[in-house]
């Protein structure tokens, strides 16, 4: 069994998060992946508070095990979801597009462990002297809204640069990812793509399969123009995406483009106007599983390679 600061940290029996996918990350996929050892998220994304309250005491019904909430600082609603949180005894929030400081104090008066996503080791700097518990170093291979630097990049600086625990996130879907990670300087792994393929995930059939036959060149980066670079899977859609901003269309008329398309793959497995979010690791998934398979496979795996890595690999030491 692995046992880490975070596994410690959040009372958890894994050190796997799965990633606050918005759209993606709703009360079952939450419960079922800490239900399975892991700490499950609710993405709460740009919904109302009162949406994310129901999705809060949806998952506790489902499970008695510790689960936290993303919070993404962006959104309108990020103040009354920042007060929700509270008053609902959620465990621990992450966040992500801002600086949780404003809420700080209400949060750890309440016991949360607050874990910010960061792009770069200045920034993870910071947030240590904020008062956060821990970070998740995402590198730029991850799906969804993405940095510049690589996960194999990133990962040992934002480590070197702060004390408290580091979680490593973007291109991990196997044991390789997780001991890769580990080697790193990181305490736990964050998942999002192998997540997306849990049989619990709401995902449309049409883009869990999407990810199963993507191969590992097959996602692209859209929105780089605009400062907010999001990498999906290449459709006709999204290299359509690129060749606008390529032709310098406005930001405003890019937005309009693209509004509600994470939605419409999710829900509707809308080819022709869906952004099918998916980091470049989807070509390591390859079925779909329940969330307690995916785990413990990934665990199980992880822990035995750990054990074996030097005779696997061939190395010799001596």
């Amino acid at each position: 069994m692995i046992k880490t600061k975070i596994t410690e940290l959040f009372g958890i029996q894994y050190p796997v998060i799965q990633g606050g996918m918005a759209w993606v990350a709703d009360a079952k996929l939450a419960a079922a992946v800490s239900e399975a050892g892991g700490l499950g998220l609710i993405g709460a994304a740009a919904a109302p508070a009162e949406v994310v309250e129901g999705m809060i005491k949806e998952a506790k019904a489902l499970t008695s095990k510790p689960f936290g909430v993303n919070v993404m600082l962006m959104s309108p609603y990020a103040d009354d979801i920042a007060r929700v949180v509270v008053e609902q005894g959620v465990k621990v929030v992450t966040t992500g597009a801002g600086n949780p400081g404003k809420y700080m104090d209400q949060w750890k008066a309440a016991g949360i462990k607050v874990i910010p996503v960061v792009p770069s080791a200045a920034l993870a700097k910071r947030m240590e002297r904020a008062g956060c518990d821990a970070v998740v170093a995402e590198g730029c291979e991850s799906g969804g809204h993405i940095g510049e630097t690589t996960t194999m990049c990133l990962v040992p600086q934002v480590a070197d640069a702060v004390s408290i625990p580091v979680i490593a996130a973007g291109g991990i879907a196997d044991a390789r990812g997780v001991a890769a990670a580990f080697a790193l300087g990181a305490q736990a792994v964050q998942c999002g793509t192998i997540f997306v393929c849990a049989e619990e995930s709401p995902c449309h059939a049409k883009y869990k399969q999407m990810v199963i036959d993507a191969k590992d060149t097959d996602t692209i980066v859209t929105g780089r123009a605009g400062g907010a670079p999001i990498r999906s899977l290449k459709t006709k859609f999204t290299r359509s995406l690129v060749k606008m901003e390529n032709e310098n269309i406005s930001r405003e008329e890019f937005e309009l483009r693209t509004a509600g398309s994470l939605r419409k793959a999710v829900q509707d497995g809308n080819v022709e106007e869906g952004t099918f979010m998916s980091g470049q690791i989807a070509g390591l998934v390859k079925s779909v599983a329940p969330a307690k398979e995916i785990i413990e496979k990934l665990m199980g795996d992880s822990e035995a390679l750990l054990k074996n890595l030097t005779a696997e690999r061939g190395i010799i030491l001596g």
